[in-house]
């Protein structure tokens, strides 16, 4: 094509794996085009600081089957309200002086809610985005999957898989904590496909005597031991937990403690409880995530080809299309509690302590 432009890739949030994939897509696309392409590293901060270098095909080659990501990432800095000393400051003119200065022509932004939040910031102001849909949580609006959550699930899924003989053998009950803050798609996933016996996830509130029984009922039924799968963010609704002022420190779930305490006092069966971490985050991205990825980066840069900015790349059904990046931020998208996958769950005998 015989227009030169300058493209910048930033990742931010969260790291997962597939973001590797997106970027060589992204790269190699241009290319094609003859245009160049500039990455920015950790983030927004980078663009705060005009931290740039060029992208080119040597850069890229050896990651598609990497994590994390070789921009570097960040979810600290957000340009419209940074924290200097005692105050904060909107450094916003920053960034977009920087992104002119360096003659960029569109900037492609990788993330999930909070930095495409700020990717329509800029582009309220002028910036040309486009929007990537980023998360091992899944909850980006107007997109049926995001990259990276199928790599986390069959991360999990996998632990799951391990603790059935060790729980069977001494005839346990193990609790694991997944990620999953506001919304329940890792553990409601992964617990089906492990064939967990309990699943507590945000969007239902359980009930932690009602857990207990579903323990009970299974080791009534001669299987004495069980898995009960936690959504870091799932809450109890009423506070026999006694969660109240317990806050999550950097190795330690008050919630998953709480629950494998509260069942071993009341039924006296042996709990253990994990808790998997930032163990979802990493690793290679699975096939489907490194195909979603690279149609994710493909499609990216299209839609600058096209001019079509403050858009994000999404998939619909099993067709990469483009929605308003407004779209995206609108709202989380959480488990429906009355849908068809809680119902399948349910239907498997599965309890969710409501």
């Amino acid at each position: 094509m015989s227009e030169q432009r300058r493209i910048a890739i930033l990742t931010g949030g969260g790291d997962c794996p597939g973001l590797n994939a997106v970027i060589r897509a992204a790269v190699k696309t241009a290319r094609g085009y003859g245009w160049e392409v500039y990455g920015i590293r950790n983030g927004f901060d980078g663009l705060r600081r005009a931290d740039s270098f060029r992208l080119s095909r040597e850069r890229v080659r050896g990651i598609l089957h990497t994590g994390g990501t070789i921009l570097g990432s960040t979810n600290r800095i957000d340009p419209f309200a940074v924290q200097v000393d005692d105050h904060v400051e909107d450094q916003s003119d920053q960034v977009i002086e920087n992104f002119q200065n360096e003659g960029f022509d569109a900037l492609v932004t990788i993330g999930g809610d909070g930095t495409q939040a700020i990717a329509y910031k800029f582009w309220q102001r002028g910036i040309p985005v486009v929007a990537v849909p980023k998360t091992i949580d899944n909850d980006v609006s107007a997109t049926d999957v995001t990259f990276g959550f199928d790599t986390a699930v069959e991360t999990a899924r996998d632990a799951i898989d391990k603790l059935h003989p060790t729980a069977e053998s001494h005839q346990r009950v193990m609790v694991v904590e997944l990620m999953g803050r506001t919304v329940g798609w890792i553990a409601l996933h992964a617990g089906i496909a492990g064939g967990a016996d309990v699943i507590l996830i945000p969007e239902i509130p359980f009930d932690i005597d009602r857990v207990c029984a579903a323990v009970e009922r299974r080791y009534a039924g001669g299987r004495r031991f069980a898995i009960v799968v936690v959504a870091e963010g799932a809450v109890p609704i009423n506070d026999k937990l006694n969660l109240a002022g317990l806050t999550r420190d950097i190795m330690q779930s008050p919630l998953t403690n709480q629950v494998a305490h509260y069942i071993q006092a009341k039924t006296g069966h042996v709990v253990r409880g994990m808790v998997l971490g930032h163990l979802q985050r990493g690793g290679s991205p699975t096939t489907y995530d490194r195909v979603l990825g690279s149609r994710y980066g493909a499609a990216a840069v299209r839609l600058v080809r096209d001019h079509k900015y403050g858009r994000m790349v999404a998939l619909r059904g099993t067709e990469i299309v483009s929605v308003p990046l407004e779209d995206a931020i609108a709202q989380v998208r959480a488990v429906d509690p009355a849908g068809d996958l809680v119902q399948t769950a349910r239907d498997l005998g599965i309890a969710f302590g409501d």
